[in-house]
């Protein structure tokens, strides 16, 4: 369970000196979310991700794929996804401490202690900061709910069987397997 922690004058300073313990720490609107390292399914789910998303944006050229990496964007918005996409042309914003551009995708892997977070806190932030698509995938229900901001949209699809990428600079789009990839180990 997620443990909110209300704070508004976060600096990255502050957040640089939460301990290193296990837990997951994020920073939003000044609030200070805390919730357990993830599961072992969760963290297989991920690398079955990241093998798939990687090789479709390298293929393409399209940037570099990073997981659980914190995401800087401002004073007081410290987040901490599962895996992004950081477009080729912004690679000067991969900084030492954590990524300082809006990556092209942000994705998310649902977990109990996260679900509030990530469906309901998340994207109207991601949204607000210019990020084109927020992914949260279900492992649970084999779907995932997708924000597409650069549409215009402010509210999620919900998908099942295949999701379906096709950013600009790619040949052909990425689909993906949501039974194969969101099996359990």
């Amino acid at each position: 369970m997620s443990i909110p922690i209300r704070r508004y004058d976060w600096d990255y300073s502050d957040y640089a000196r939460l301990p290193d313990d296990g837990n997951h720490y994020e920073v939003l609107d000044g609030e200070l979310l805390v919730t357990p390292s993830p599961s072992t399914d969760h963290q297989y789910v991920m690398g079955r991700l990241y093998r798939v998303i990687d090789d479709y944006v390298t293929k393409h050229r399209l940037g570099i794929v990073i997981m659980d990496v914190d995401l800087l964007f401002q004073t007081g918005q410290f987040l901490r996804p599962d895996m992004l996409v950081v477009p080729e042309s912004s690679r000067a914003g991969i900084k030492r401490r954590g990524i300082e551009v809006a990556p092209s995708l942000v994705v998310e892997i649902l977990s109990p202690a996260s679900s509030g977070i990530d469906l309901v806190k998340k994207p109207a932030r991601y949204g607000d900061f210019g990020i084109p698509e927020y992914w949260v995938f279900d492992p649970e229900d084999k779907s995932a709910w997708i924000w597409r901001f650069a549409e215009g949209a402010r509210t999620a699809e919900q998908v099942r069987g295949a999701l379906q990428w096709h950013p600009a600079g790619a040949t052909e789009p990425l689909v993906i397997d949501l039974e194969a990839v969101l099996a359990p180990i």
